[in-house]
């Protein structure tokens, strides 16, 4: 379609809820979109500047729109959610999920049996999940078989078959599992009365069943059946013990879905709570692709229509971080304290553990999406126009001026490169100046990787405040590189990352990965810095007379040479330059033993 025909389609587009779709010239689907008001929606992304790349892209492939009108904004995020699991649009977030969840089943039939199953069969059977977990639909049925006998076998129940004595009690009777409905034994309306009791259980209603036991118990206790008494006793217990793990804080909160979200630059994490009676009946975390840097909003409200589709729920009450737009049947509640809040940060700590769980598999199974995604992080976090893939991190090192070296450590991919590390002797700076040393360590390494041709890095830093990056900062300037890399220093005081030409430091989150491959590199060079100084410490020691004069420390010697610069100059100095430097009965014990007296 020309771009006449798609501005004349724009200014045609009508002001109501719907869903609309684009397409490229070869009428392949790119995205589809939901909105409050098609007009409105779809304008602005052909009148706004965007910031994501990624969608001034997909503009650029627009050749054509069509769009649905739909009654209400939940009809809207209905259809917007289908049709993306139906077409998996190339722009389009993807829903990471499609496996199928197990249910319990209720038969439809007389002596109704009550299993799992993955596969759900419209026959007029209920069908109770579905659930996230096999252990959760096992800890049901182990609880619902302990509490309620029922029959197991697939047998057809009709009365004209029991009547006819077709059937016989099998092991599951006699081991007290089963009451023997088969042959009679029990009636279809006890048996029935069980089943509701499982309904409401299932659906994480205690209450009805815990008084009906506590009812039955009180009657056999007062006809003298203890032995029985007892045993009802023992379900209640079980019963109470299950509902106690499951209960949350306010037993009040009922028919409530809970959502939360987590997210980095590539993916989203929504979390799942569904309360009912006041017990957590499921938790359930849905991960999301990421494809034009979607808000968090937008990735929630797409969320929880998939979930609550997915999952078949009914409640008209729906806890969440923020506002979302859901249409006006759904009442939306922004918890701030008590119970609710409680609810909520519980939601959010799974979509957390959630994520960290996936960052620990990826490391393993896919190390290459868990470096994109660290690296993105750091350019978002850092303000840097590229990812940083290769870093390298500054640091000097002397002791009170003497043998003053550098360290300079590579990370790339956010991992050291210890083959690229390199130590450097100060070689133009007199005494102990940090500031002139960074200034020269930092030309001499950047000079030489100019005239070698070397690849620069993407990101420097400075271990130290504005003086070290100031100083560094000159070299840039001198070698003309300036803006072509990075740079920043970082104070280690309270973590303050400076950047050239700003006096307002920057904080980072404690808890950043961003901060952390920073700490590293820093503490990382620290250390390279340190063991190159004291080795090189070492071995003017293990050169040096000095060592070998009676009452001369290494403390002394530090001085001798800070001041002298040689041993050499220390033999041939007068005994008074020796007394400035170290006191009267020192330079002597050092001018006696050079001078043989």
């Amino acid at each position: 379609m020309p771009k006449t025909a798609l501005e004349i389609q724009l200014k045609t587009l009508p002001n109501e809820p719907g869903v609309y779709q684009y397409y490229d010239s070869e009428g392949k689907i790119l995205y589809v979109g939901k909105a409050k008001n098609l007009k409105k929606r779809v304008s602005s992304y052909f009148t706004k500047t965007h910031d994501s790349g990624k969608t001034r892209v997909l503009v650029k492939k627009i050749a054509s729109i069509k769009h649905i009108v739909v009654n209400t904004e939940t009809d809207a995020l209905l259809l917007e959610n289908n049709l993306i699991k139906k077409y998996r649009p190339r722009y389009n977030v993807l829903l990471k999920d499609d496996k199928t969840y197990p249910w319990i089943c209720i038969k439809n039939e007389r002596f109704p049996r009550v299993f799992t199953t993955r596969r759900v069969i419209k026959d007029g059977s209920e069908y109770f999940g579905p659930y996230t977990s096999m252990k959760t639909v096992w800890t049901l049925l182990d609880l619902i078989r302990g509490l309620f006998p029922l029959r197991t076998c697939n047998f057809d129940l009709s009365p004209e078959k029991i009547s006819a004595g077709k059937y016989k009690v099998c092991l599951e009777y006699h081991l007290g599992n089963c009451q023997g409905p088969c042959e009679g034994l029990e009636t279809e309306a006890a048996y029935l009365e069980k089943i509701v009791a499982i309904k409401e259980i299932l659906k994480g209603n205690f209450k009805s069943s815990l008084i009906q036991f506590k009812s039955q118990m009180k009657e056999l206790a007062e006809d003298m059946q203890f032995e029985q008494a007892q045993k009802i006793k023992e379900k209640i217990g079980v019963l109470e013990n299950y509902q106690s793990k499951s209960t949350i804080i306010n037993p009040k909160i009922s028919n409530v879905d809970v959502f939360s979200i987590m997210s980095d630059e590539e993916y989203g994490y929504i979390n799942f709570l569904q309360i009912s009676y006041g017990s957590i009946i499921r938790s359930h975390t849905l991960e999301i692709k990421k494809k034009l840097d979607e808000p968090d909003k937008e990735l929630l409200e797409l969320a929880i229509t998939e979930i609550r589709q997915r999952f078949h729920s009914n409640s008209k009450e729906i806890y969440a971080p923020f506002h979302v737009d859901l249409g006006e049947d759904l009442l939306i509640t922004i918890p701030k304290l008590g119970d609710k809040k409680h609810i909520l940060d519980l939601s959010l700590r799974n979509a957390k553990y959630y994520r960290m769980e996936r960052f620990k598999q990826a490391k393993i199974t896919d190390p290459d999406r868990h470096v994109n995604r660290i690296m993105a992080q750091m350019k978002t976090d850092l303000r840097l126009k590229d990812e940083p893939r290769h870093i390298e991190c500054f640091d000097n090192s002397n002791i009170q001026g003497t043998h003053p070296v550098a360290a300079c450590v590579v990370f790339k991919d956010g991992k050291p490169s210890k083959k690229d590390y390199r130590h450097f002797n100060i070689k133009t700076v007199e005494g102990p100046d940090d500031f002139a040393s960074m200034e020269e360590v930092v030309y001499r390494r950047y000079k030489r990787l100019v005239d070698e041709e070397q690849s620069l890095p993407q990101l420097i830093i400075i271990d130290g405040g504005k003086g070290q990056l100031s100083s560094a900062l000159k070299s840039l300037d001198a070698l003309n590189l300036r803006g072509k890399i990075a740079i920043i220093g970082i104070a280690k005081r309270l973590e303050e990352l400076f950047y050239p030409d700003d006096p307002i430091p920057l904080y980072l989150d404690k808890k950043s990965e961003t901060l952390k491959v920073i700490q590293q590199l820093r503490n990382e060079a620290h250390r390279f810095g340190i063991e190159h100084h004291r080795n090189k410490r070492s071995k003017t020691a293990l050169n040096t007379e000095l060592e070998t004069i009676p009452g001369i420390g290494e403390k002394t010697i530090v001085e001798l040479l800070k001041h002298f610069k040689s041993v050499k100059r220390v033999s041939e100095a007068t005994k008074k330059e020796l007394e400035e430097v170290v006191g009267v009965s020192r330079a002597r014990k050092v001018y006696n033993y050079y001078h043989k007296i």
